[in-house]
C-alpha cells in the first residue's frame, strides 16, 4: 500500500490494518504457553488416564513433545520471545505507542585522533589524557627519555597518574627485572 492511500485511510482502518503487527509478540507468548502447559500438565494426565482406562494400568510416561530434538522449540522460542521483547523495549524508549513522547539519549564523549598517529585523540571529557600510542607525560609513568637514557623514578612525595589523569599505584624505588 502506497503512502498516499495510507494517509487517506481512517484511524479504524489503520487498526484493523495493523492488528497482527500489533498483536504477534503477545499472541507468541500465550501460544508458547498454551503449548507448554499443554505439554508438560495436560497430556501427560490425559496420557496416564487413558492407559489407566484402557489396560488397567500405568505402564509408560509420556514423553514430552517439545523436547525432542534437544529441546531446539524451547531455544527458538525463546530467542523468539527474547528478541520481541528487546525490540519492544526500543520501540517504547524510541516514543512508538508512547503519546509521540520521545526520550533522550545520553550523548557519548567524541573521539578525535590525528591522522598518522594511531590513537593518540583526547577525548572531549579528558583533553589533557594520552591515548593509546602517545608519548605519556612527566608525571604518568618513569619512561625513557627520547635520548635513550635510563628510567628516573618520580620525585619523593610525588603522585603518579594513569592516562586518564587519576591517581596510580605508588611504584616501588626498586623495580625486579
Amino acid at each position: 500500500m502506497a503512502a498516499e492511500d495510507y494517509a487517506k485511510l481512517s484511524d479504524s482502518e489503520k487498526k484493523k490494518e495493523d492488528w497482527m503487527n500489533s498483536k504477534w509478540r503477545p499472541m507468541m507468548g500465550w501460544s508458547y504457553m498454551l503449548t507448554c502447559i499443554c505439554d508438560f500438565v495436560v497430556f501427560p494426565v490425559a496420557w496416564s488416564v487413558l492407559q489407566a482406562l484402557t489396560h488397567g494400568n500405568v505402564s509408560s510416561q509420556w514423553q514430552p513433545i517439545t523436547l525432542q530434538g534437544a529441546g531446539l522449540f524451547h531455544l527458538a522460542m525463546g530467542a523468539v520471545l527474547g528478541i520481541a521483547a528487546y525490540g519492544r523495549t526500543q520501540e517504547k524508549l524510541g516514543g512508538a505507542n508512547n503519546g509521540g513522547i520521545q526520550v533522550s539519549q545520553p550523548s557519548t564523549p567524541s573521539v578525535s585522533a590525528p591522522a598518522g598517529n594511531f590513537g593518540a585523540g583526547t577525548a572531549s571529557a579528558t583533553p589533557s589524557a594520552p591515548g593509546f600510542g602517545s608519548s605519556p607525560s612527566a608525571t604518568s609513568s618513569a619512561a625513557p627519555s627520547s635520548s635513550g637514557s635510563t628510567p628516573t623514578a618520580p620525585a619523593f612525595g610525588s603522585v603518579t597518574t594513569t592516562a586518564s589523569g587519576k591517581p596510580g599505584p605508588a611504584q616501588p624505588d626498586h623495580p625486579e627485572i
